[in-house]
């Protein structure tokens, strides 16, 4: 069983906005594959589903991007999914806008959706998809940034770089996430 998580922050005000792509991302997989996220537990929302022979969990959690992992930990316990069966999608300043990048663990760098994540989850070592959403230019604050919505010069490659990220998910299920990360990153 696999775990795929997007990260962003409930509500309409937050709705497309550059921090919540993985929550864009989760949507994407849940509409391609048609695993409907349809239960609300964990202080999240979440499916499942068989993909490619392989049970899957979808998981948007609720707490906002901050408390991420106090909607993660609880999940993967009921279902018992150890860490390598968790895959956490999120935005990436440090990325060009558009660009993913596969991790299979490592530090926040940072985010505290994935600082907050670790702390629950109790390791470094679980897989990522960071996409990029670039730094803010001209003085903005990157609160300011990361919660604006993207320009409709960067929504082609937001839609595009969403698609990317769920066709790796999917690769994920049947490969070593090693073979999709070396495959994905070389297209990036």
């Amino acid at each position: 069983m696999k775990l795929i998580v997007g990260l962003g922050n409930p509500g309409k005000q937050y709705e497309r906005t550059r921090h919540n792509i993985g929550f864009e991302v989760v949507d994407e997989v849940s509409r391609r594959f048609n695993i409907p996220l349809n239960q609300a537990k964990f202080k999240g929302v979440f499916g499942a589903g068989i993909l490619n022979g392989e049970k899957v969990i979808l998981l948007k959690p609720l707490t906002y991007m901050n408390l991420s992992g106090e909607s993660i930990r609880p999940l993967m316990d009921y279902y018992d999914i150890p860490p390598e069966d968790l895959l956490v999608i999120y935005d990436d300043l440090d990325l060009p806008t558009g660009r993913i990048r596969l991790r299979e663990k490592g530090g926040a760098g940072g985010h505290n959706g994935i600082k907050s994540t670790i702390a629950h989850v109790g390791t470094q070592e679980f897989k990522r998809i960071r996409v990029g959403i670039s730094r803010p230019q001209n003085g903005m604050a990157v609160v300011d940034y990361v919660l604006g919505r993207f320009t409709p010069e960067e929504q082609a490659g937001m839609q595009e770089a969403a698609k990317k990220s769920a066709k790796a998910c999917e690769l994920w299920l049947n490969e070593p996430f090693l073979k999709v990360m070396n495959e994905f990153n070389q297209q990036s």
